[in-house]
């Protein structure tokens, strides 16, 4: 089975490499301090079981697992024993190791792993509804009624009373509110990322741990939204 390992400490990810050696069917094919870092390999590659901390700054192991569609198999790593009730809820997760981590143990949790990547059906069609979305919609600035194109627009920010519409051509200062801003635009395209911005989610070209890359904009993710703006990313 090709694996990878996320842990923020190297030790840790030392011990796990280690142990993975014993097992002649496993493949280590890369390793993580963070796990935006995993997301980011995991749009170009495919893996059959991932190595998980949970206790990671920034970006959890849970957070990390809740932007997953169509996941591999997981097995947790920790040293704190209180989320394996929560983590079991995941019928992709398949065991959950206490370090230190001994061979005898490890090697139970590959069995798991493996019987399970064995025995199971993975279905990858993704169950999205198709949705009609209008490729425009109209503001009024200045008495003058202007078209914009939904597809060039790639943020929308907030500056009190008025919103700031940006787009591949030109800016645009409108008297309303994001709320209502918002609910003109479809789900398909754009995400409201933190109070103040909604982004066109096909316009990122980067993401760091709290923030994201819109042309030269770097626009700041609240916690509570990140795992949406993952899961939307269709990762994997």
């Amino acid at each position: 089975m090709d694996c990878i390992i996320i842990d923020d400490e190297k030790m840790a990810r030392v011990i796990l490499k280690t142990l993975c050696n014993e097992i002649k069917s496993l493949n280590i094919l890369e390793e993580f301090s963070n796990a935006i870092e995993a997301m980011k390999y995991l749009i170009e590659n495919k893996v059959n079981l991932i190595f998980l901390d949970i206790h990671m700054p920034g970006f959890s192991g849970l957070d990390f697992i809740k932007t997953l569609k169509n996941p591999p198999k997981i097995i947790l790593t920790t040293s704190d024993p209180k989320f394996a009730i929560e983590a079991f809820e995941y019928d992709f997760i398949v065991d959950y190791l206490l370090k230190p981590i001994e061979l005898p143990r490890f090697k139970k949790a590959i069995d798991r792993a493996e019987k399970k990547e064995i025995s199971s059906i993975k279905e990858t069609k993704n169950s999205l509804k198709p949705v009609d979305v209008n490729n425009d919609f109209y503001v009024n600035i200045d008495r003058r009624l202007i078209k914009i194109d939904l597809p060039s627009i790639y943020l929308i920010e907030a500056k009190g009373d008025y919103i700031n519409i940006k787009t591949e051509e030109k800016d645009y200062k409108v008297h309303s509110t994001l709320k209502k801003i918002e609910e003109k635009l479809p789900d398909s395209l754009f995400l409201k990322i933190h109070r103040s911005f909604i982004i066109n989610t096909k316009k990122i070209i980067d993401i760091e741990d709290n923030s994201v890359l819109i042309k030269k904009d770097v626009i700041p993710v609240s916690r509570s939204k990140r795992p949406e703006l993952m899961k939307r990313l269709d990762l994997l």
